[in-house]
């Protein structure tokens, strides 16, 4: 891969390389876009089996973290760090000390939170070292809860313009992933611990799951066992209202596409399209896609709100207006007739050059 090539095609900013020989830290900053504000994104670990694996994630998690922010209307770009390593082997305090020293150094152009394999109590270290760290403890805390509940409201918009009506009651759901977010989201859709205690209690007719992860399938068989476990590959093909994709990345793709038997696909995932290609194939299949930098916004709305003093039912107002904004890219796609992928595509690319033109009206505050 041609880095400078990369970041001229899907306009990144920085690439910043670091390493720390007393810790072992070793990883990777991208700063996608600040056109809107500082660029936001998680810290995830993950054993990468190269250094051109980890860029190429980097870059497109970072992207999507700027389109995610303006589509959630937040006044943010989108950045991402990413750590090279076993998070078995490699977690310690001075591990997460030594990343803060590297995020405190690009000076605020860059702010950190907890991603895949990264926690509060690891944030709570980073944050002993630099002042551009969210999701801390005593603060918006998990995200996990606030992202599910962004998912819940985003798959009551999807069913409404799928059927046209947004109750959850008597749809059929596969979520792939029952770790963190998929876990909340399953415990949503049984109508338990809603985050709003104002919204109507409803109950989906039938669940399934699928996880990798033992410990995860067993909880979730002892917590709910209402709550039906399929293979990992069987879990496409399901005739269900919807697929939740709530794990990793480029689950839609060439092999899966003609599996789905779903009416919408709406989940927690990032980058679940492998290419723009796929969403365009899942509207041509009547397929209704829930663009994921759209619906799983609800993590980022949250941390967001500790830049203002975090207030939790301020920030869950927020997220709830994840209905109304896939509302608007549905119209949107409907509209133009093109993909709902593209049409949320548009909507981020539409406020990010609206908001920079102002920017030469008068002077910045």
């Amino acid at each position: 891969m041609e880095k400078f090539e990369y970041m001229k095609k899907y306009g990144h900013e920085q690439l910043v390389y670091f390493f720390d020989k007393t810790t072992g830290l070793k990883g990777v900053t991208c700063i996608h876009d600040t056109s809107l504000g500082p660029a936001l994104g998680g810290t995830r670990i993950w054993d990468y089996e190269n250094e051109e694996e980890a860029i190429l994630d980097a870059f497109r998690l970072s992207r999507g973290m700027t389109y995610k922010a303006a589509c959630a209307g937040l006044n943010l770009g989108g950045g991402k760090t990413v750590l090279y390593g076993d998070p078995k082997v490699v977690k310690s305090e001075a591990y997460f000390r030594s990343l803060g020293r590297f995020v405190q150094s690009l000076n605020g152009r860059y702010i950190t939170a907890e991603d895949v394999n990264t926690n509060t109590k690891d944030m709570s270290y980073v944050a002993m070292e630099t002042d551009y760290v969210v999701g801390l403890p005593g603060k918006s805390g998990n995200p996990s809860p606030v992202t599910a509940w962004g998912i819940f409201m985003g798959i009551k918009a999807t069913l409404k313009e799928v059927f046209g009506d947004d109750s959850i009651k008597n749809r059929s759901f596969a979520v792939q992933g029952a770790g963190q977010t998929g876990y909340y989201l399953i415990k949503y859709l049984l109508g338990e611990d809603y985050l709003d205690k104002n919204f109507k209690v409803e109950k989906a007719s039938k669940i399934y799951f699928t996880e990798i992860n033992d410990d995860h399938i067993k909880r979730m068989k002892d917590e709910h066992p209402q709550v039906e476990f399929v293979k990992p590959d069987d879990i496409y093909s399901l005739e269900v209202d919807i697929f939740s994709p709530c794990a990793l990345g480029a689950v839609i793709n060439d092999h899966t596409v003609p599996q789905f038997r779903c009416k919408a696909i709406a989940g927690s995932a990032n980058n679940v399209l492998k290419d723009p290609a796929h969403g365009r194939q899942l509207k041509e299949r009547g397929i209704l896609y829930a663009p994921d930098y759209v619906i799983n916004a609800g993590g980022l709305i949250n941390v967001y709100h500790e830049l203002q003093g975090y207030n939790r039912e301020k920030a869950v107002g927020d997220v709830e207006l994840i209905y109304d904004r896939l509302m608007e890219i549905y119209k949107i796609s409907k509209d133009q007739n093109i993909a709902t992928s593209d049409a949320a595509d548009r909507f981020a690319e539409n406020r990010i050059k609206v908001i920079k033109e102002i920017e030469s009206n008068y002077i910045k505050r």
